[in-house]
């Protein structure tokens, strides 16, 4: 100002004017060559070789690979990986990528604010570190890629005290339009610098999730070992070595951490292990061929997790605010949660050998709502995982509180941070996108550790339910830098909940009103509860006739609880085709067990036996069945003693029976009768058959006529016995006869000697052969006694046949 003042012709005042406005115009010229996109003169050239123009969008994107190590210390060698990419339609020339430290950050806001700027800002991007640890790139053609790989000691970065610093990666360089260097493109991440041990290290949960979407269908073979039928062969995609729980496995077992599995995924693995079948179109199956694969992944797991906490949630991972908010209007739904909490230990307990805790319920998203917690508590559980952006600071606090908040009713709430809790959601499947995860988890843990230095806190890290392979890949990146710390240490989900907690933590529960809209969208309807319970009635209406129960509830039990998985989130119909699938196949088993139809019954005579069959074509026995035969018009015909009658029933597997009632006919013509079968509480069980009993009622003249008929049978019977009776005696008399003659007859036979034969006085003589009797010649001693003659007034002799 004291050189403008010396200017002749002006005084000191315009002459300040004069410089500051010249110095404005001098500083803007170069902003505006490039943004008419006009050659810029030798001054502005030079201006922009000694100060980078403000820009970062130039066309050129800068993806970060890795960061190594992602928490250096003083002794480190940091190591920067990545690639370049020419996005536009120009070369860029002498082009050099470079390091750029920025400020430290003072908040985990500063953070996150840090993370979503975009562009080049010389003052918060910081200077650039130069020289040779800068690669060169001479010229970038349009559409081309280029990797680079920068090594530099910790201690040239200058970093100072403790803290997060902003880690930039910036091309600079020149096209034709504008020659002109500039930074072309940058990429920002976060370096956590703790240089010694802290004074109070955070104690950090991170919660590592064995869940899966609804695998097993309600369905089984019939056969004596019921082999499962899957849905589909999902799942061995998943657990075969490459697979999504393949990989979670397989991190998770290097890392301490908190196991939290859902008791249906072991579950079906070990179906899987044995003999299965996988549904196909229609009712086709096919059987399974991944026993090794399952066998392999559950003895892998079993080796994980002895000596770790371990978490069962309640079987199939029921949604705790689906429940909440539409299923408690439904009678019943709120004991299939507790159903599901009591198999999960045993499930557990049988196939990993290892005690699980089940006094944690964990919401979608540890989001939470007063009816969700007394629903949560309602099965057993007295701790609830939230998280804080659900359960939300309002006390101002400028540090991040203690995980456990007492909420009444001795609940806990164990609340997770929802920052660090969403480190890893979105697509990680890019080295680049993995490595700012990683940073960015990295950064905010530190930060949250320096919010209060010398007071040791508890962290509990959620994260989603299902991790994707690459998600899952990074969180292992994560925590494996995390444990290696100075500033974090590891502790288990109980020690998180019985920690002391910080007395100006929040502990008010947010209403049912502030539950998040996007999450209420995907809930279950109220309908998907009825529809369960519909099936369960029919299960509870069934499960009595059986005599091996478990054959049939156990399968349904679990197929009941799979109905209300919170996988189904966002999937609503095939959450319906699967509870339409489950009572589909429940009725189906039901109508093993039916009665047989019957075609109409004729009844002639005043009294009979009906016969009505029950067919069993299930693989065990029912009883407690009772069959009712009941008739509609009891006037007519009588079942028993009265309208109906009733028998107990018990059929073997795969037989049927047949039972008769006794009917009474009162008058003539039809009658319906109807059979229908009960369970021994009363409730009608299956459809009833309805069939007619045509009623013929026998009249007092069929009856003479009858009785007629057998005393013309007695008489030709009696008749005989005589007649035989008289042959007998004739031929007695015969016999008598010849004796008396037997003298004359030797005789005669003397005189035939002489040759004379005297046939006129012979007894035996007789009429000629053919000739007709005299009717006045003498009665001869062998004929038979005469019957009754026409002439005769006698009455004829007992048993005789009478001619008219």
């Amino acid at each position: 100002m004291a050189e403008a003042a010396d200017f002749q012709g002006m005084s000191p005042s315009p002459a300040r004017r004069w410089l500051r406005r010249t110095g404005a115009l001098l500083a803007g010229a170069p902003l505006l060559a490039g943004l008419l996109q006009l050659p810029a003169g030798p001054s502005a050239q030079a201006a922009e070789k000694s100060a980078p123009a403000a820009s970062g969008s130039g066309g050129v994107s800068v993806s970060l690979d890795s960061v190594s190590p992602g928490a250096p210390t003083d002794s480190s060698t940091l190591t920067v990986s990545g690639k370049v990419t020419n996005n536009g339609k120009q070369a860029v020339t002498d082009a050099h990528v470079g390091l750029r430290v920025g400020p430290s950050l003072g908040s985990r806001d500063a953070i996150d604010g840090a993370a979503r700027r975009t562009g080049f800002s010389p003052g918060l991007d910081g200077s650039e570190l130069g020289g040779k640890y800068a690669e060169q790139f001479p010229k970038l053609a349009p559409g081309v890629s280029q990797d680079f790989s920068i090594s530099v000691p910790v201690k040239e970065l200058d970093l100072g005290s403790d803290g997060v610093y902003q880690l930039g990666v910036s091309l600079s360089g020149q096209t034709p339009a504008q020659p002109y260097e500039r930074v072309l493109g940058i990429q920002r991440t976060f370096l956590p610098w703790q240089t010694d041990g802290a004074t109070a290290k955070t104690k950090t949960t991170f919660l590592w999730p064995l869940i899966s979407s609804v695998h097993m269908s309600a369905e089984t073979l019939p056969n004596q070992q019921q082999t499962p039928v899957f849905r589909n062969d999902d799942l061995a995609k998943e657990i075969a070595p490459g697979g999504r729980l393949s990989q979670m496995l397989s991190l998770g077992k290097g890392l301490d951490v908190t196991w939290v599995i859902d008791p249906d995924l072991l579950a079906s693995v070990d179906a899987m292990a044995g003999n299965y079948s996988i549904k196909g179109k229609g009712d086709s199956v096919t059987a399974g061929r991944n026993q090794a694969v399952a066998k392999q992944w559950l003895g892998e797991l079993e080796q994980a997790v002895q000596d770790k906490e371990v978490v069962a949630l309640p079987f199939a991972d029921p949604d705790l605010a689906s429940l909440a908010h539409t299923g408690k209007n439904v009678t019943g739904s709120l004991s299939h949660l507790k159903d599901a909490t009591d198999v999960a230990s045993s499930t557990v307990e049988t196939i990993l050998h290892v005690k699980p805790e089940t006094d944690f319920a964990w919401p979608v998203n540890g989001a939470v709502d007063p009816s969700i917690v007394k629903v949560a508590t309602s099965a057993g559980a007295d701790k609830i995982i939230a998280r804080s952006d659900s359960l939300q600071e309002t006390g101002g606090l400028p540090y991040t509180p203690t995980a456990a908040r007492p909420i009444g009713g001795g609940t806990t709430a164990v609340v997770a941070d929802a920052g660090l809790s969403t480190a890893f959601e979105g697509d990680l499947s890019s080295a680049g996108g993995s490595t700012l995860a990683v940073q960015d988890f990295l950064a905010q843990s530190l930060m949250t550790n320096l919010e209060e230095p010398d007071k040791q806190r508890s962290i509990v890290v959620a994260p989603q339910r299902m991790p994707s392979a690459s998600q899952a890949q990074s969180m292992a990146t994560a925590l494996r830098t995390l444990q290696d710390s100075n500033w974090s240490q590891s502790a288990g989900l109980a020690a998180a909940a019985a920690a002391k907690p910080d007395p100006q933590a929040t502990t008010h529960v947010p209403s049912t009103s502030r539950y998040p809209s996007s999450l209420r969208r995907q809930q279950l309807p109220q309908s998907a509860f009825q529809h369960v319970e519909d099936t369960q009635d029919k299960l509870d209406n069934f499960k009595v006739i059986l005599t091996d129960r478990s054959r049939v509830v156990t399968p349904f039990g679990r197929a009941i609880d799979r109905a209300m998985s919170t996988s189904w989130r966002g999937h609503a119909t095939a959450a319906s085709a699967f509870r339409q699938d489950v009572e589909s196949y429940l009725d189906g088993l039901s109508t093993q067990v039916r009665l047989i139809e019957k075609s109409e019954t004729k009844l002639s005579g005043r009294s009979a036996t009906i016969p009505v069959t029950v067919q069993n074509n299930l693989m065990q026995g029912v009883d407690h069945l009772v069959l009712r035969l009941t008739s509609q018009q009891p006037t007519r015909l009588k079942i028993g003693n009265g309208p109906y009658a009733e028998q107990p029933i018990s059929v073997s597997g795969g037989h049927s029976q047949s039972v008769k009632f006794t009917t009474t006919a009162n008058a003539n013509g039809r009658a319906a009768v109807v059979a229908q079968l009960f369970t021994e509480d009363g409730q009608a069980y299956g459809p009833a058959v309805t069939f007619d009993v045509n009623v013929t009622e026998i009249t007092p003249t069929v009856m003479l006529v009858i009785a007629g008929g057998v005393l013309l049978l007695v008489l030709a019977g009696f008749r005989m016995y005589t007649q035989r009776k008289r042959l007998a005696a004739r031929r007695a008399e015969e016999e008598r006869n010849a004796a008396d003659d037997d003298a004359p007859a030797q005789h005669g036979l003397n005189d035939a000697a002489d040759g004379t034969v005297d046939t006129e006085d012979t007894a035996e003589s007789g009429p000629e052969p053919g000739a007709e009797p005299r009717a006045d010649g003498p009665e001869q001693p062998s004929d038979p006694a005469p019957d009754t003659a026409p002439e005769s007034a006698d009455p004829s002799g007992t048993g005789e046949r009478v001619d008219r």
